[in-house]
């Protein structure tokens, strides 16, 4: 909200694009934010209101977009103190090219847009108004964000004066509540529905009908020729995960496949933001995007929770004391870590391996102008033969282990626990 406060109060504001996945809560975000922002909201639904669209097909002219908008929803736009939103602004492509105009020429009126397959839209669309309209991506609630949720802020409060010692003192109650994290996630109605009543069984149903409207949204919206990889590669992810090394292989999808046959697959999944895709470095070096090699990568999905429910992970699991990190544990828990870093607008991430080597560092990330390895271990486990590895190769100036040991320092090394992970940020401003 604060970013969108930030927004509504610049002198340079532009019509804004909210990009996230489907039931991410953009829809929830903009009605939320005119409702204690501004005196009124006029919100369109462009995918369920058929009759505005002719207003971007048959002409455009802001008048008369103003006049319409005043008609539909019985309220007089001031641009003052008015919020206008169009949600699933991805219905109607024109609107998008409209939103340069609102830009250059009616730049006092407040614009959010958003829509679940946004990203696809722009990435298709040869009208997009580069440079006349701002972006805020929207991502799954953090770690710390559940903390609160639950009505946990203190331990969230604990966690940002980086007293290590008291954090260490509520290490139990931290290790609790992230593994109901892994179980749950961050998507809003299995959030909410877990808030009720902590029913594993409605929050796992609720993830399962999110995942079928993931996999309709294939066969509405998707190219028909792509939908069948579409699904062999959305399928795949978990698996995918669990491997020791967990880089794509597209021989797990069907033997003799090349990339080239799932390229779009990948793409689209991507653009519609169901999927992260981390890029390999064949060296860790600034700016990390010189050193990609696009043809090696991992994809996790959008959220940790929508990950536990694909890979059939029940309530028992969570109860059951540390099964939870033991079972599929590698593939949550690097699910988990990506999540919390892709959250910050700070950090470039990638992974590292080395060339005709086994040696693979979990992340790299890009921040100020260092670049930090990072291994992620989901237990105690306090071995780190590949980031030994990287360090005699390459001699950071830090190297990050996270794991479920406590916080430690070491001469070459910071371990820093799993759920204190969101504060990587301030750590590294430290340096």
């Amino acid at each position: 909200m604060l970013k969108l406060i930030a927004w509504k109060n610049s002198s340079t504001r532009k019509p804004l694009i909210i990009r996230g996945a489907r039931q991410v809560g953009k829809t929830w975000l903009m009605k939320e934010f005119g409702r204690s922002q501004y005196q009124q909201t006029v919100y369109v639904n462009l995918e369920k209101n058929k009759r505005l669209h002719s207003l971007f097909n048959d002409g455009f002219s802001i008048n008369r977009i103003i006049v319409a908008l005043q008609a539909e929803s019985g309220l007089t736009i001031n641009a003052e103190n008015t919020l206008m939103i169009f949600d699933e602004i991805q219905a109607v492509p024109e609107a998008i090219t409209a939103l340069k105009y609102f830009c250059e020429e009616a730049p006092e009126y407040h614009i959010i847009t958003a829509g679940s397959l946004l990203g696809v839209a722009v990435h298709t669309h040869t009208s997009f108004p580069v440079g006349k309209v701002e972006f805020m991506d929207l991502y799954p609630l953090s770690f710390l964000e559940f903390l609160d949720a639950n009505g946990e802020s203190a331990l969230v409060e604990i966690l940002h004066r980086a007293d290590w010692k008291l954090i260490t003192a509520f290490k139990a109650k931290f290790i609790e509540f992230l593994r109901y994290y892994y179980f749950v996630g961050g998507m809003p109605e299995p959030v909410l529905a877990f808030l009720k009543d902590n029913n594993f069984a409605e929050v796992r149903k609720i993830q399962y009908q999110l995942l079928e409207a993931y996999e309709y949204d294939f066969s509405k919206h998707a190219p028909i020729e792509i939908v069948p990889r579409l699904r062999m590669v959305w399928n795949s992810i978990p698996a995918q995960l669990a491997k020791e090394s967990s880089k794509f292989v597209y021989g797990l999808l069907k033997k003799g496949s090349r990339a080239k046959d799932f390229e779009m697959a990948i793409s689209w999944l991507k653009d519609c933001g169901q999927v992260h895709k981390v890029l390999r470095v064949n060296k860790p070096y600034l700016p990390l995007i010189a050193y990609e090699d696009i043809s090696a990568f991992k994809l996790f999905l959008v959220d940790i929770g929508l990950l536990s429910a694909m890979g059939a992970i029940d309530a028992k699991t969570i109860l059951e004391g540390n099964l939870i990190f033991t079972e599929f544990k590698g593939a949550l828990t690097e699910q988990y870590v990506l999540q919390q870093l892709s959250c910050s607008d700070n950090f470039a991430i990638n992974y590292w391996s080395a060339d005709r080597a086994t040696s693979e560092v979990d992340f790299v990330i890009q921040y100020q102008g260092l670049v930090i390895p990072i291994e992620v271990k989901a237990e105690e486990n306090l071995q780190s033969k590949s980031l030994k590895v990287y360090r005699e190769k390459y001699d950071p100036k830090l190297s990050i282990r996270v794991s479920m040991a406590d916080y430690r320092e070491q001469d070459w090394m910071t371990n820093l626990p799993l759920y204190a992970v969101s504060e990587l940020g301030a750590l590294l401003r430290d340096i």
